[in-house]
């Protein structure tokens, strides 16, 4: 190949670099935290007062420490899960510093959400609703990263008992399901796409007259294992999910 050729071939091969860098989509995570609070929807029944009382004082259980988990799943989160998306991640801290995100206020349908101690933020994000009632807040994020970001997205987990095959009536034995959710919206604060995904523990907590029994020492290990099980699933699908809901969109 000639000298000519040669400086040919280089400037195409620069060309096409250049023209797919430029085509990547920058993204902000906007939102990444967790909800102490244990759901228990599936297992609700009578006695739902005394179960809503346990599960918020399990939330306030120093011991009932969840940040470990978060801190585990936001590394994976930015470690492994964000190369599977088609986009180039601003800076965290570039998010989090903004002088805009820090004074924005989240509400849902038009009422400022006050600061909730049973909501674990990830370092300096804020925990904002996205969803059904959050449009307010869509449009808010993607107003403030407009300039910077074609597209915003908001992680979160959560915990939640579920019955297992095992029991009989209100006694029985129960597991933790872990739930996560990734949402991805644009830049006019639209939704692009979703995923939810969960996973059970291996463990087990017995329950009696509908009740688990709600002990840190026992939830706790539980809703890592269930964590554990999400994050081996996410790691076998997740890039599919992704590619298959991006190609949706096209």
């Amino acid at each position: 190949m000639n000298r000519i050729k040669q400086i040919s071939l280089l400037l195409i091969l620069y060309f096409i670099s250049t023209n797919v860098q430029a085509q990547v989509e920058k993204a902000a995570v906007v939102s990444f935290y967790t909800n102490k609070v244990v759901g228990f929807s599936e297992i609700s029944g009578p006695g739902t007062d005394v179960l809503l009382e346990k599960v918020l004082n399990l939330s306030e259980d120093p011991d009932f420490n969840l940040q470990p988990m978060l801190n585990k799943f936001h590394e994976q989160f930015f470690t492994k899960y964000a190369k599977d998306f088609q986009y180039d991640f601003l800076p965290e801290d570039e998010v989090t510093s903004n002088p805009e995100y820090i004074n924005f206020v989240p509400t849902t349908l038009g009422v400022e959400t006050q600061e909730n101690d049973r909501l674990l933020s990830y370092g300096n994000y804020k925990a904002i609703y996205e969803g059904a009632l959050g449009k307010a807040n869509e449009e808010g994020m993607a107003k403030i990263f407009k300039d910077k970001a074609e597209r915003t997205i908001y992680v979160s987990f959560s915990f939640e008992f579920v019955n297992s095959a095992i029991g009989i009536g209100s006694t029985g034995l129960l597991k933790i399901r872990a739930t996560m959710r990734i949402a991805v919206y644009d830049k006019a604060g639209k939704k692009v796409f979703i995923i939810r995904e969960g996973a059970n523990s291996k463990q087990t907590v017995v329950k009696v007259k509908g009740i688990p029994i709600m002990d840190a020492s026992k939830i706790l290990p539980m809703c890592e294992s269930a964590l554990d099980e999400l994050m081996k699933d996410m790691d076998k699908k997740l890039e599919k999910r992704i590619l298959k809901e991006l190609k949706n969109k096209k």
